[in-house]
């Protein structure tokens, strides 16, 4: 099984920037998909950016394009998510999830998940 564990989220006023860190451990042999993915109150949990700890490609939803950059430190095993340009929006609880087999952003398929870290946005 992998672990995830994330951190750095905060309060921040619109138009701020925030890094998100996602540390993974556990049995990882050939690498594993990672991925950014947020809940809001009365919304689905939704993903945000994904990638493959072993190269490839990146995937990121339309609604943050161009403002969040998902990145890793493999070295780390540390996946980050950093989210500039924020907006009120982009208020949400912030987890990390892993998987061995799913590349993507859809949150059903990942069977790893962290515990979450706050982000508030404010206008």
């Amino acid at each position: 099984q992998v672990q995830v564990v994330e951190s750095g989220g905060g309060s921040v006023q619109a138009g701020g920037s925030l890094r998100l860190s996602c540390v993974a451990s556990g049995y990882m042999p050939s690498g594993i998909y990672m991925g950014w993915f947020r809940l809001a109150p009365g919304k689905e949990r939704e993903g945000v950016a994904a990638l493959f700890t072993h190269g490839g490609s990146t995937y990121y939803a339309d609604s943050v394009k161009g403002r969040f950059t998902i990145s890793l430190d493999n070295a780390k095993n540390t996946v980050y998510l950093q989210m500039n340009s924020l907006k009120p929006e982009d208020t949400a609880m912030y987890y990390c999830a892993a998987d061995y087999t799913y590349s993507g952003l859809d949150p059903y398929e990942y069977n790893y998940w962290g515990q979450g870290t706050q982000v508030t946005v404010s206008s």
